[in-house]
């Protein structure tokens, strides 16, 4: 790795990359601290403590670095982007118009990308006012009145504009994913407060014995578990593919063999999130609103809580664990069934004469095809889950609290780690360094 670095920093482009996207961080990180005017920065801090279901805004505030607990500038982060994203993902696959203008080649990538962007604005206008208006008068605003509201509003807005705006010059100048490294970067923000949640919970005022094994079985299982996301992350099904022979001019050509390669995790993290968002979603609500949860509704809530899982002491709201696994792998089919079709992958191989060995072009490729994929979906589902469940269980059995580097996030992490690892190999390999993934 260190070898990879000092490669990478010899090559007079990619250094400027590299420092380029520095600066970039150190703005975000100074715009993550910088308090919007005329707010009460420990709002959300001091409700959190008073309501249930707090860790229903776990995964939020750890996407946003932490800012949306202190309420800085950057408070919605890139959340806005992320969301509008999946919404134009969605809506290419449903609006045919859409669908031919993205497959209209780079202009129509800008085209989608600019409606992106709007959506994106719109997002957070809608956000930060529905926050302004909601909690301006409970404490959010010193002096709840148009011109606060419209300050915090302006304020919000145009600090999830501006990440957007560093994101895309990161993807432009720097090393590119810059909004993954966004992402990736306010989510490590918050592994000083990950690595104290763990020293007070297995290691402070312990003996030296306990507390070396504590150390040692927490380095193994964080170890572990980025080992295994990127085994999941990188795992593909190779199908292999025949192109028969064919005459051209005096000459036959093709002959040659290929694969397509199938992820196991075909979705990547998307069934999480989606997951994640349909059971938060009742909680935060209900969690600004006195609830008793000893009726029926009330315990519904509190199984839907991620924090009352695996909770030795509540057993029974454990049932919301398996509706949430449940969703992931719903979610994992529903998403690739969107963004992979398997009919369209056979007759674009048909029309340029490959074939499966062993099936027959057109619908029995088809068939085939979706037979793997259904296999496969299943298993990456089932590894996500795995990811996702065992910090959770920690958290339940041992009360540890929500850790921002967990589940969802280590995913994303891992995944964006790697893509950009081979983007700055790509760059080294065109001028003869050997990189670190070939070490």
């Amino acid at each position: 790795m260190f070898k990879f670095l000092k490669n990478a920093w010899k090559v007079d482009e990619t250094r400027k990359k590299l420092i380029f996207t520095f600066l970039m961080l150190i703005v975000i990180r100074f715009g993550s601290v910088l308090p919007i005017p005329g707010v009460n920065t420990g709002y959300f801090n001091d409700l959190f403590k008073n309501i249930s279901g707090t860790d229903a805004f776990g995964w939020f505030n750890a996407m946003t670095g932490g800012s949306f607990t202190e309420l800085s500038v950057f408070a919605l982060s890139i959340t806005p982007y992320i969301t509008s994203s999946i919404i134009m993902q969605l809506l290419t696959i449903a609006i045919p118009a859409l669908e031919r203008l993205q497959k209209d080649g780079e202009d129509g990538r800008k085209k989608i990308a600019e409606y992106t962007r709007y959506m994106t604005v719109a997002l957070a206008l809608i956000e930060s006012s529905a926050m302004a208006i909601g909690f301006g008068g409970n404490g959010l605003l010193y002096n709840y009145n148009f011109g606060s509201i419209a300050v915090c509003v302006v304020t919000m807005t145009a600090g999830s504009a501006i990440l957007m705006w560093i994101g895309e010059r990161i993807t432009e100048k720097g090393i590119g994913n810059g909004i993954s490294i966004v992402l990736l970067f306010n989510i490590v923000s918050g592994l000083p407060d990950d690595l104290n949640t763990m020293y007070v919970s297995f290691i402070r005022n312990k003996s030296v014995a306990v507390a070396t094994v504590a150390v040692i079985i927490i380095a193994a299982c964080i170890i572990g578990m980025v080992v295994y996301t990127i085994v999941l992350n990188d795992a593909t099904r190779n199908i292999p593919v025949q192109y028969s022979r064919k005459m051209q001019g005096r000459r036959l050509v093709g002959g040659n063999s290929s694969s397509i390669p199938l992820k196991v995790n075909t979705a990547g993290v998307i069934p999480v999130i989606f997951a994640s968002s349909i059971m938060s979603m009742p909680v935060m609500i209900a969690s600004f609103f006195q609830v008793d949860y000893s009726t029926i509704g009330g315990k519904i809530l509190f199984a839907l809580n991620s924090s009352s899982w695996c909770n030795p002491a509540y057993p029974w709201a454990s049932i919301g664990l398996v509706v949430y696994l449940i969703l992931v792998v719903l979610f994992a089919y529903f998403y690739t069934s969107i963004t992979f079709n398997p009919l369209e992958v056979a007759n674009n191989m048909k029309k340029g004469g490959g074939f499966i060995p062993g099936i027959r072009p057109g619908k029995p490729t088809s068939d085939y095809l979706s037979h793997i994929l259904n296999y496969i979906i299943f298993i990456g589902a089932v590894g996500l889950s795995i990811v996702c469940v065992i910090p959770i269980a920690v958290s339940g059995i041992f009360g540890v609290g929500q850790l921002s580097l967990a589940g969802t996030s280590l995913i994303i992490v891992v995944g964006v780690v790697l893509e950009t690892i081979k983007q700055i190999e790509s760059q080294l390999l065109v001028r003869n360094y050997k990189g670190f993934l070939n070490d």
